[in-house]
């Protein structure tokens, strides 16, 4: 079911996520998949149709910077970046601050790899109930010269849910043009570490926390 971006706020996709449909929402990078957090039939749908190891955490979107701190630690250094570069391109992992939301949301593990995402993936955050999980649209694969990656345009997220048997509610936000990664830090320590590079790029990281980000 093809849903146009303006509509994606509607009953319609926040009823399906509620019902444990998966939601597919296009961002600036590529297509994202979606799933309430809290249900582990959604969540393990999205892991077997990826062929995704269990032990990958899918991201944690929060709708905005109050919740993260209400379920997560987070350090002076994470203040700074999330002051920075949230809402947008940069995940952290932060470690929950209680144990029962460890468990509840651990599809996104413990640490948490959270994000603050902007356009209608946030959007979609912010008016669902829950928390959102998401992984790219696209099969696990391993990085090499034919591995096309996550789906940036609508016949790919179709290839992909045809592939996959995946049934979705796919908002239609045309061509993802960045095709590139979050970028990842570890927060957990005092000392923050780049874990992958994306798009908000290690100078960036430096300016807002003020130090080198060792990799």
């Amino acid at each position: 079911m093809l849903t146009e971006v303006d509509e994606f706020l509607t009953t319609t996709g926040l009823d399906a996520l509620a019902a444990g449909r998966l939601v597919v929402v296009p961002t600036s990078r590529w297509y994202m998949i979606c799933a309430d957090a809290a249900n582990p039939t959604a969540y393990q749908a999205i892991l077997h149709g990826k062929q995704r190891p269990q032990n990958k955490p899918l991201a944690l979107v929060v709708p905005h910077l109050d919740r993260a701190r209400e379920l997560l630690d987070l350090t002076p250094d994470t203040e700074r970046l999330a002051a920075a570069f949230w809402p947008g391109d940069l995940a952290l992992f932060l470690p929950w601050r209680h144990q029962h939301d460890a468990d509840r949301y651990h599809v996104v593990g413990s640490p948490a790899l959270t994000t603050h995402a902007p356009g209608p993936l946030g959007a979609l955050a912010a008016t669902f109930p829950g928390l959102l999980a998401a992984p790219t649209v696209n099969v696990s694969g391993d990085g090499g010269p034919d591995d096309r990656g996550p789906a940036i345009i609508l016949t790919e997220v179709d290839e992909f849910l045809t592939t996959t048997g995946l049934d979705a509610l796919v908002i239609d936000g045309g061509i993802c043009p960045a095709a590139n990664h979050l970028t990842i830090l570890d927060c957990t320590s005092p000392d923050t570490r780049l874990v992958r590079a994306g798009l908000v790029h290690p100078r960036a990281i430096n300016a807002a926390i003020g130090q080198p980000t060792p990799s």
